[in-house]
């Protein structure tokens, strides 16, 4: 049988994807270099196709330096975007930078605070986040308005990226010891498939995938075919605490 979610006593979030809005952010940030595309050039007004290029050189930049601040990856990237479309000496140092520091700028979706307010009434709540302290603290006093949660769980202090099994091993760990909470009493929360909900599930976890269509980088459940067996599927977050409040 099926569980509830009112079974569970915890729920652990993606934030960059689920809470905040990762890809019309980086989208945003990229803007420099897109407006020096070629008008022809096929990227030039395609966000699906830019995210997944993005998305292809964080994952391996990610791999190749688990222990690099989140701002510095993404400044990496940024350069790497250049040298693939050929820009790489227009830029300039300061512009990279500009790109990893744009992290706590990123907007929350309109439905974020709203339903983080309503499942703070029936769960704990907590971060697993591949970023550093600095750039989410920038997002934890900015857009996600000083929310409370009960802990916060990120890639600089784990020291490795989802979606490396060490993160969710950590979570679990430090949600038993710091919050008393079991892992069969966990529900990861996320709109990554491979990223989040796929490790979680291998280590035992319960996955609610949010699905934040349409995007570029959570994926597809085509792609994680036999890989993956959801425990809960949502649009949105505010259908999730639209769902939990509607058992009460």
């Amino acid at each position: 049988m099926a569980r509830s979610l009112e079974t569970y006593d915890l729920l652990s979030f993606d934030c960059y994807g689920t809470l905040v809005d990762w890809e019309g952010g980086i989208v945003q940030g990229l803007k420099p270099l897109l407006d020096r595309l070629d008008k022809q050039h096929p990227l030039k007004d395609d966000k699906i196709a830019i995210l997944q290029r993005y998305k292809h050189h964080e994952g391996r930049i990610q791999e190749a330096f688990p222990t690099l601040k989140y701002a510095s990856i993404l400044s990496k990237v940024y350069e790497e975007l250049a040298s693939e479309w050929d820009l790489r000496e227009t830029i300039t140092d300061n512009e990279s930078v500009a790109f990893g520091a744009s992290i706590g700028s990123w907007p929350a979706f309109p439905d974020t605070l709203p339903a983080l307010r309503e499942l703070q009434n029936h769960f704990k709540l907590v971060i697993l986040s591949n970023v550093d302290k600095e750039s989410f603290s920038k997002t934890l006093t900015g857009p996600l308005g000083g929310f409370k949660f009960d802990a916060t769980y990120i890639a600089e202090e784990i020291g490795s990226y989802k979606p490396d099994l060490n993160n969710f091993q950590y979570l679990v760990q430090h949600c038993e010891r710091d919050l008393q909470v079991p892992k069969e009493k966990i529900l990861h929360t996320a709109y990554a498939l491979v990223h989040d909900l796929v490790p979680a599930q291998k280590l035992g976890l319960g996955t609610c995938w949010i699905e934040r269509k349409p995007n570029a980088m959570g994926g597809e459940l085509s792609q994680v075919q036999g890989q993956l067996s959801l425990d809960f599927q949502f649009r949105s977050l505010g259908d999730m605490a639209d769902a939990i409040r509607d058992l009460e």
